[in-house]
């Protein structure tokens, strides 16, 4: 587990370590629109975004007449957008029509839990997610391999071009993409990097490694409003430029009540 010569020396990734894992299942696909859709129909849960009344939307992808959002600011790209959620993923106006077979969008860790808890599931551990995501390959960057587009081939939905300018869409999609739109690694899994970043069950470290023949996971905290909670495999906006994270050790945390319109889930028993 893990990577020695990552390119972000303060996600902690490294250093590379044996871990030993109990016997897991992890989903083929993440969570799909349609999928989460039915769990609000039977449950009636309103997502952290529809409490708040916002999320964060991609600016690229809001129409050039669109009123005037709030920047973050350490990535202006990302605009706050009211009205945005996961059935409106680019805000007011904007529907989920035609995606049902893409990821669900605009989810917490706390909706995500809240989805698992009704499906009798669980979120992944990083190490369960690294473990499916490497497919049976040890120290490989990609599910498939050592070259992220083997033989010119895309393998994975992420941004080609210049970003955040110009998005050539060269692999097939400018957004997100169906969850299983790309071949599948060695142990079945679609999409284990690119297209959205995907909860795991983890508090965000970048402490000390767990040392060898451990199992590291979530501890008994609920994540619920504070501290960080991990998530892994980067998504459709992951360009070389900024974010080389479309990584099977790549990692990131944000804050559990946090959503975007490039972050999902997939479960794990």
């Amino acid at each position: 587990m893990g990577c020695d010569d990552a390119p972000y020396p303060a996600d902690g990734e490294g250093p590379v370590r044996e871990v030993t894992l109990a016997p897991f299942r992890l989903a083929a696909t993440a969570v799909t629109t349609a999928e989460f859709a039915a769990f609000v129909e039977a449950t009636g849960h309103r997502t952290d975004a529809e409490r708040f009344g916002w999320s964060f939307v991609f600016g690229g992808f809001l129409p050039r007449d669109f009123p005037p959002t709030r920047a973050a600011a350490a990535a202006p790209w990302w605009r706050q957008v009211y009205g945005a959620d996961w059935r409106h993923p680019e805000g007011p106006g904007s529907g989920s029509d035609g995606r049902e077979d893409h990821p669900v969008v605009h989810v917490s860790y706390n909706d995500a839990q809240a989805y698992c808890t009704w499906a009798g599931a669980r979120l992944p551990t990083e190490a369960e997610w690294e473990y499916g995501a490497r497919g049976g390959l040890c120290g490989m960057p990609y599910p498939w391999g050592d070259e992220r587009d083997p033989d010119g081939t895309h393998r994975m939905n992420i941004w080609r071009g210049s970003f955040p300018e110009r998005n050539t869409a060269a692999d097939g999609y400018a957004g997100t993409c169906p969850v299983d739109a790309f071949p599948p690694n060695a142990y079945g899994l679609f999409n284990m990097t690119g297209n959205v970043w995907e909860w795991c069950a983890d508090p965000f470290t970048t402490g000390p490694a767990p040392g060898p023949g451990s199992h590291p996971g979530p501890d008994s905290d609920s994540g619920s409003g504070s501290g960080s909670r991990a998530l892994r495999g980067g998504s459709h906006l992951c360009h070389e430029s900024y974010c080389l994270r479309y990584r099977t050790s790549a990692r990131m945390g944000n804050s559990p009540d946090s959503s975007s319109g490039n972050t999902g889930f997939r479960l794990a028993r």
